[in-house]
């Protein structure tokens, strides 16, 4: 009798969630269905099952797919004891993300060398083989792609990033997430700040030439706005200051029939620059004292709801015949 010849793979009662027969489970599950730790290995023999990770069979012979890599990492990353149907307690990120997210530049799935996942800080699970824990004090809501909890794009650039040394790398990466229409700069800057990625130099100097960049296609759109829906014409990208007095701050747009300005915000201040909040702060407080409205528009809502932010704007033109006269302020180019 030949005892290294494989066992046929044992068929398990416990159904996945669409029904189809389960390939993957986790050392609990079997144990919960019966079977003790010999017949596992005994069924992991050549030709029979395979153990992906620490704790997670393939209950087929042959590869895996994409999908069976993502989902092992994410039984994995639970831990112990979870189930398929209990509530993510994790998600993948970084380029195996990005995958799921359709971004050109990421490799397949088959051939990514190692897939992210995003996990809360209490987690246990450790780095292993070829999955990356990456824990969160914040882990922001995932989307569900493909059946599978996914970090928001911005989150997935942010831990992608984490691994990369090159300039040329970081930069192109940013590109295809903000010019792809996948995510705002901003939202991209706050994930970074928040993985304290900005302190990288090659980082910073990539997001530098991101907003640079990504500044003159959210002034067009803006430009676009007023036209398409009929607003009147402010004076564009102007300074604001009291005669004979200090500095007010530029604006992006300014109607001083009606003191009503708006500002775009692309550049998203890093939240460990307790300086750059303040100041914003302060200068737009400073204007709303005066009597002028500070509208706030953002590339995100300009390119989704130009009709919705075109009403906000009109809406505070509007107004301005019910508030007291605003004081008066030099306006000049900038």
């Amino acid at each position: 009798m030949n005892h290294n010849a494989p066992l046929t793979p044992r068929p398990l009662p416990l159904a996945s969630r669409t029904g189809r027969t389960q390939r993957l489970a986790t050392a609990s599950q079997l144990r919960a269905q019966g079977i003790p730790a010999a017949e596992v290995a005994a069924q992991c023999r050549p030709g029979g099952w395979q153990q992906l990770l620490p704790g997670v069979f393939l209950l087929h012979p042959g590869p895996p797919t994409g999908e069976d890599r993502l989902r092992a990492a994410l039984l994995y990353a639970r831990g112990p004891g979870a189930l398929p149907r209990q509530e993510p307690e994790a998600m993948i990120t970084g380029f195996a993300a990005l995958a799921l997210h359709r971004f050109p530049s990421a490799p397949p799935l088959t051939t990514l060398e190692r897939i992210d996942v995003l996990v809360p800080r209490t987690r246990r699970p450790r780095s292993t083989g070829w999955v990356r824990v990456v824990r969160a004090p914040e882990a922001p809501e995932p989307v569900e792609l493909t059946g599978v909890p996914v970090a928001p794009v911005a989150r997935a650039v942010a831990d992608a990033v984490a691994g990369l040394s090159e300039t040329g790398e970081v930069r192109a990466l940013l590109a295809e997430a903000v010019r792809g229409g996948h995510c705002e700069p901003g939202a991209v800057v706050r994930e970074l700040s928040r993985s304290r990625l900005l302190s990288r130099p090659y980082v910073a100097d990539a997001v530098d030439v991101l907003l640079t960049e990504g500044r003159p296609l959210s002034e067009e759109r803006l430009y676009e706005m007023v036209r398409d829906f009929g607003l009147p014409d402010p004076l564009w990208n102007v300074d604001l200051r009291l005669p004979g007095g200090p500095h007010l701050g530029g604006v992006d747009a300014y109607w001083p029939d009606q003191a009503v300005a708006v500002e775009l915000d692309t550049r998203a201040p890093r939240r460990d620059d307790e300086g750059e909040w303040s100041e914003r702060a302060r200068r737009r407080e400073h204007l709303e004292r005066l009597g002028i409205t500070v509208v706030h528009l953002t590339p995100r809502k300009l390119r989704e709801a130009a009709d919705q932010q075109a009403t906000v704007v009109r809406t505070a033109l509007m107004a301005a015949a019910d508030r007291p006269p605003a004081a008066y302020v030099v306006v000049l180019p900038r």
